[in-house]
């Protein structure tokens, strides 16, 4: 069975569409609903069949309260489990039949000193029974397992919201190390807030005394007390997470055993209880039929990078160092040797680099993955892939900048860089994902760009997009478009720079064919013979049919889309990569409240969709989004000068909010 270990992830069949693909997606379709003790969707649904009706127990003072979406952040020390906690909710949500959208927030250090503010984990989750696009601005249950991680996310809960605190941690000493002056329980500044202070260390204590586990063991358990009580306030079964336990910790079933117990403990302490006042209620979203499970970008872009090769019939070759935020392709693409995926760990991102451009020559579809860091050093090498005009994918998840920067925290960093950040003329084909599950749909179109043009390929995604998650509805190999490689085959009448005339992508020749014997490497070639030349006219000759080849390509991408208003109108806001969630629900926003607002955001950035203009001309007032000074803004102005483009930046290692994207609008439209 193909990706055994993915059997850990939530997956949900909804609708009878069946599917009879092969290799790549097999797996995907045998779903181990045994894993999940029988608990079964309704087809018309969604929701869960075999829960008894008494299995959410209320007490009489509890307030019901039905939502169309609900936004919950858990947070706490790097080494209390936040992130586990932050993606079981979510898988759970994502089984019941909401749409998800995930936010994992965590330090950069390794492990940053206890109890301080630097060393907060968080892990954000939006659910709803309408599309979530986003994981939310603010937190309607904020879960802060210490003092810390209460003044690190307090400005990230709503006003009247929920809070649920271990007051176990409100010690004296982790109040000095989160930088209390005074005990935020008792000094009345979470009036404002519907506050739950449980002892939550205790009582997990408390469950697992029996079970004859060291002192680390328990203390580990306690985030699954939290988790079980946010199960309750939502009505959401535990079994899918106990499920995941015993897979997990199969060879360990007394700590399999113990998280049961907790997370039990946590959800009938909830139930029984009358401090939560709240309980919310999340019908199921109304979405498309068919096969779905829980994803993130990198993931997703690993599985792309699988289907691109399978569906051109090429062995996927993968050299990369593994970099924050990027090591999880590396490591996913590691997994796939039953799909004849190789990869290589490199001692730098050099050698990366130049193992991939390496496999190309030798005929494989080739893949590096990185970060803006890692892109800098691999720049020569970048040159090399151009030059030799060979395939190659060049994943860049983008994250805070300069240097080694904020390494888990989102940017849109390296736009210029991937654009012009080499020697020379250099010219590469640059496309960027807008959302963890597109990440699979532009690494697949990433490698068919590279493939059927022969060039190096930069496909931008970021951390945000990387780490976060979202209900993902499997694809069907048959349904995704053909990758066609010219490659030439002995008896060939071969030159090595000849070129189609359409594209002019030159013929592949993998080397050990016989009549196909040729130079290449970094000296520039002489045009059609691919022979050395230092010919000054043959140089402007091959520099510009270079730049005229990745130009073409924008004969083969889709036209730039509109969404609202696509004759024209006052504000066309616009955005590229991985803040198309943000934007696009601040302009759907806008649009409902009578505001004439467009979006226009780009994943084709080199070359860009040819009515581009045409775009950008229909609109009175420009407004270019973005998480950087104005990269993006800066190359509109290059290629069209004749619009005024406003700007909105914002470098903070955190995404857009959609307030703010709102407030700015309003802003230009008042002017």
């Amino acid at each position: 069975m193909f990706f055994d270990m993915l059997l850990l992830d939530c997956q949900a069949n909804i609708g009878r569409e069946k599917n009879t693909d092969t290799n790549l997606f097999r797996y995907l379709y045998w779903l181990p609903l045994r894993m999940f003790y029988n608990i079964k969707f309704s087809l018309k649904t969604n929701k869960i069949k075999n829960l008894k009706e008494d299995y959410f127990v209320m007490n009489q003072e509890t307030e019901v309260i039905e939502k169309q979406d609900v936004v919950i952040r858990f947070s706490g020390d790097s080494g209390d489990g936040m992130q586990l906690t932050g993606q079981q909710f979510s898988d759970t949500a994502a089984l019941f039949g909401n749409d998800v959208s995930t936010f994992p927030d965590y330090p950069a250090e390794i492990r940053a000193p206890q109890g301080t503010v630097g060393g907060v984990s968080g892990f954000q989750v939006h659910i709803g029974e309408e599309h979530i696009t986003t994981p939310g601005d603010f937190a309607d249950v904020l879960v802060a397992m210490n003092p810390a991680a209460l003044k690190a996310n307090l400005r990230w809960a709503k006003k009247a919201g929920t809070i649920i605190l271990d007051t176990d941690a409100f010690t004296d000493k982790h109040l000095e190390r989160a930088g209390y002056t005074s005990n935020p329980l008792t000094d009345h500044s979470l009036d404002d807030y519907n506050v739950i202070a449980v002892n939550i260390t205790k009582l997990t204590i408390e469950a697992l005394k029996e079970t004859g586990l060291d002192q680390k063991s328990v203390l580990r358990c306690k985030n699954m007390f939290a988790l079980g009580m946010t199960y309750w306030m939502f009505e959401r079964s535990v079994e899918h997470t106990e499920a995941f336990f015993d897979m997990k910790f199969a060879k360990k079933p007394s700590i399999a055993s113990a998280n049961k117990l907790v997370l039990r403990a946590g959800y009938n302490y909830a139930a029984n209880v009358h401090a939560l006042a709240v309980h919310f209620k999340v019908a199921p979203a109304h979405i498309e039929k068919g096969k779905y499970r829980t994803i993130t970008g990198n993931k997703a872009t690993a599985w792309g990078l699988l289907a691109a090769a399978e569906k051109a019939g090429l062995p996927l070759f993968c050299g990369s160092y593994p970099i924050t935020p990027a090591t999880d392709i590396l490591q996913e693409l590691a997994l796939r040797r039953d799909l004849g995926a190789k990869t290589y760990q490199a001692e730098d991102e050099i050698g990366g680099i130049c193992t991939a451009i390496g496999a190309s020559y030798a005929g494989n579809f080739a893949v590096t993955t990185t970060s803006g860091p890692g892109l800098a050093l691999k720049s020569e090498a970048c040159g090399l892939a151009v030059m030799a005009e060979l395939p190659l994918v060049i994943v860049d998840v983008q994250r805070g900048g300069p240097s080694t920067g904020l390494p888990t925290k989102t940017e849109q960093s390296d736009l210029m860089q991937a654009l012009y950040g080499r020697n020379g003329e250099s010219p590469m084909p640059v496309i960027a994902a807008s959302t963890s599950g597109n990440c699979f749909d532009y690494a697949f179109i990433a490698g068919k760009i590279a493939l059927e043009h022969m060039t190096p390929v930069i496909l931008l995604t970021d951390g945000f997009l990387a780490n976060g998650a979202q209900p993902w509805l499997i694809p069907s190999m048959a349904k995704l478009p053909e990758i066609k490689i010219r490659r030439a085959k002995e008896g060939d009448n071969y030159q090595p720079y000849a070129r189609d005339p359409e594209t002019l992508a030159r013929t592949w020749a993998v080397p050990g064919t016989k009549g196909l014997e040729h130079r290449i490497g970094g000296l520039e070639k002489m045009n059609i013979t691919g022979t050395i030349s230092y010919v000054p006219e043959n140089h402007q000759v091959m520099t510009d049919l270079r730049q005229e080849k990745v130009a073409r390509i924008a004969n083969y991408i889709p036209q730039q889309e509109v969404f609202g208003n696509p004759e024209g109108g006052e504000v066309l806001v616009v955005g590229w990569g991985g803040t198309y969630g943000h934007l696009f629900s601040a302009v759907k926003e806008l649009r409902k409240e009578g505001k004439d607002v467009s979006l226009a955001h780009f994943n084709y950035i080199n070359p860009l969709p040819k009515n581009t203009q045409e775009v950008l001309a229909k609109f009175k007032k420009i407004l270019v989004c973005e998480l950087n000074l104005g990269q993006f803004a800066a190359y509109l102005r290059s290629k069209y000068p004749e619009f005024t483009y406003q700007q909105y930046n914002k470098v903070a290692g955190l995404p857009f909010t959609v307030l703010e994207i709102k407030e700015e609008v309003n802003k230009l439209m008042n002017d």
